[in-house]
């Protein structure tokens, strides 16, 4: 086991500097394990669970968590019988981390890779209802009736389908480009219900999901998540909470 001592754990985590830490702790606002710890405690970040002020802080070392800008053509999958690219190509091969959910062969846009199981699973489960945001270019005009069916839902054969917001960011000749926020991820969810409701997909970005954004990042280029966006990650699926406190809102549902 690899114990240490948990300001220096929280100072390799990115949330501050190991004084910063050690008043963390003086102050009582450090628990493991949903205990309450005092300065020289020890703890082993693989396997405990340390959170500050009832946050958890992503500590284990072994976690990786990468933003892939996903290219059309590449399948997201870890592994593919027909020889197609896959976006595991697109990253390194150790730690070996898996797709966050999918996107179709030809959406491109944002796309996690990790291999923290939990968070994976709850990013992806429509449970937790993390809202997935995608640009699209279809035909133009779009009517206002077209808009409000997007907003009221749009039944689909698997379902109704309801999007967030939906906006118009601009237009190009006959191309119309719309902003379509969803908080579910049924199968090409979004080409169906623009197919729907009179405007099929010419292409497909997903730009935001949760609080991470794409940002300027390259197609077929990943970087790693920071410490603050984990953080972040982990407080939209209701992972921020010490295990105590988890559990007891699980009883109460």
């Amino acid at each position: 086991m690899a114990v240490e001592r948990v300001q220096k754990i929280l100072a390799a985590s990115g949330l501050g500097s190991r004084r910063a830490c050690e008043e963390l702790i003086a102050q009582g606002r450090v628990s493991v394990d949903g205990r309450t710890v005092t300065l020289g405690a020890k703890a082993d970040p693989r396997e405990q669970v340390i959170a500050v002020d009832g946050e958890r802080v992503p500590v284990n070392p072994e976690l990786v968590y990468l933003l892939l800008n996903k290219p059309r053509d590449v399948v997201t999958t870890a592994d593919d019988p027909q020889g197609r690219p896959k976006v595991t190509d697109l990253v390194p091969a150790s730690p070996r981390v898996y797709p966050v959910g999918r996107l179709d062969r030809d959406t491109e846009g944002l796309l996690l890779l990790t291999n923290d199981g939990e968070l994976s699973h709850r990013l992806a489960h429509p449970r937790y209802e993390i809202e997935k945001t995608y640009l699209a270019k279809v035909r133009g005009p779009v009517k206002r009736r077209a808009m409000r069916a997007l907003r009221e839902g749009v039944e689909l054969d698997d379902g109704l389908a309801v999007a967030r917001s939906v906006r118009e960011m601009g237009e190009s000749g006959e191309r119309v480009l719309l902003e379509l926020t969803i908080s579910e991820g049924r199968k090409r969810e979004v080409r169906r219900m623009l197919a729907a409701v009179g405007h099929p997909v010419e292409r497909l970005a997903r730009v935001r999901i949760g609080p991470i954004s794409l940002g300027d990042i390259s197609p077929g280029k990943y970087r790693p998540l920071n410490n603050a966006e984990v953080r972040e990650l982990y407080k939209a699926v209701g992972l921020g909470k010490s295990p105590v406190d988890a559990h007891a809102k699980e009883d109460e549902q």
